[in-house]
């Protein structure tokens, strides 16, 4: 079965999403936010990540860019709970520049993201 990655910085959609995602058999490991997730997809290499934009520390943009420099086949669905915008650009429009083939606007339905899981992962 598939790993994911899922990198948020609020325990509880953290645990929700990891639940969820186990729930249908998924394998998961978490981050809690852009600078643990560098080296935990570095050791488990992990079929797909979940990645938060806004999180303190280091985001999820440049936490994308970053590893799609080193594995240029990173799947990625960034997720995202702010409205805010970068010039004419919204977050996701720019996660979409940044590599993220998939994103989703919180909150969101569970069986969205399961949707979206399984067609990023056969994608």
């Amino acid at each position: 079965m598939p790993m994911i990655l899922v990198v948020d910085d609020d325990d509880q959609i953290r645990k929700l999403i990891r639940a969820t995602l186990e729930e249908a058999g998924y394998r998961v490991t978490e981050a809690r936010n852009g600078r643990e997730a560098i080296p935990q997809y570095r050791l488990d290499q992990a079929d797909l990540v979940i990645m938060d934009i806004l999180m303190p520390g280091q985001d999820g943009l440049v936490t994308i860019a970053t590893l799609r420099q080193e594995f240029p086949d990173l799947k990625v669905i960034a997720i995202t709970g702010g409205t805010d915008r970068i010039g004419i650009l919204n977050f996701l429009d720019v996660a979409k520049m940044f590599g993220a083939g998939r994103t989703l606007q919180k909150p969101f339905e569970m069986k969205t993201l399961l949707d979206m899981v399984q067609a990023e992962l056969q994608a």
